[in-house]
């Protein structure tokens, strides 16, 4: 029997340039596609019976999340505004690891919406064990005065409030050692001059996180977050000019942008037992920036 082991696929380190009109972006018109799946991972159960309902859970980095989870043994709701086709190959990908797949269709931002995906989580599955808050927009703006009140609102409520009306919806179901996992962002660390407002949403998510993992501590559920980088996402080409996309994430130490592949491994550890000592942390997954925060 051969033992040779997978090896670490090679990563782009510039990407075509291209652009997509529409915001939050598919995964299917991305070239090349993100890497949501690492040859090299190696699942031990460590998610074996659990259900997770993960935000933006179609593409991108909720993709991996999906599918790393699905492989730990998890079966896996995911919450998605309107790519109904990349929400269905997620659900193809959990499926093909053996576990159920659920798919919701809605606005985040809507409370009304986030205590329905909760409860049809619920319908489906029978109970809620991980909370994976990571649904977010961005619009560039060079200056302060071009972000408008609609602009700002809209960003703040996918981003934030989101996870208030959706772990507020969530928390009535879960146990102790249930595990919430929100994703902000290196943004939240080092700013951006160009990402005033989702700059802003991520540092409020970390605070938030912080707040509510102390608030939850006595009823044993753990609050963590995870702060990527930059990384190969639909959110990229759907945001940026061509040309910002081919220069993607070069400016990182290691010298280019993350595969949402390599960002899942972080969140399975903040879902799981090896991390029972862990809440109220951020982990940095961001290419090698050192943030000190």
């Amino acid at each position: 029997m051969s033992t040779d082991q997978p090896s670490q696929p090679n990563r782009p380190n510039h990407f075509p340039p291209q652009h997509q009109d529409r915001q939050p972006g598919l995964e299917s018109d991305m070239t090349p596609p993100p890497e949501a799946e690492s040859p090299i991972y190696k699942p031990a159960g460590k998610l074996s019976g659990k259900v997770a309902l993960i935000t933006g859970g179609d593409s991108g980095i909720g993709r991996a999340v999906a599918i790393a989870f699905a492989k730990e043994g998890a079966d896996v709701a995911i919450v998605y505004l309107n790519e109904f086709t990349d929400a269905r190959e997620t659900q193809r990908q959990v499926e093909a690891e053996g576990r159920r797949c659920a798919i919701f269709d809605g606005d985040v931002g809507d409370p009304v919406f986030c205590a329905k995906a909760v409860q049809e989580t619920l319908n489906a599955f029978g109970k809620l064990d991980i909370l994976v808050n990571n649904a977010a927009e961005q619009h560039p703006q060079d200056k302060l005065e071009k972000i408008t009140p609609q602009q700002l609102e809209r960003t703040f409520k996918t981003n934030v409030f989101a996870m208030f009306y959706l772990t507020q919806s969530a928390l009535p179901h879960m146990k102790s050692g249930a595990a919430i996992i929100n994703t902000t962002s290196v943004t939240a660390y080092r700013g951006s001059p160009n990402l005033l407002d989702y700059s802003s949403t991520k540092g409020a998510v970390v605070s938030f996180t912080r707040s509510l993992a102390l608030n939850l501590a006595a009823q044993g559920i753990r609050v963590n977050g995870v702060a990527p980088g930059p990384v190969w996402t639909p959110l990229i080409p759907s945001t940026f000019d061509s040309q910002q996309v081919a220069k993607f994430g070069s400016d990182t130490p290691l010298g280019r942008a993350g595969q949402p592949d390599e960002i899942a491994p972080a969140y399975v550890y903040l879902a799981g037992e090896d991390s029972s000592y862990v809440s109220g942390q951020v982990l940095h997954v961001n290419g090698g920036e050192i943030v000190n925060g």
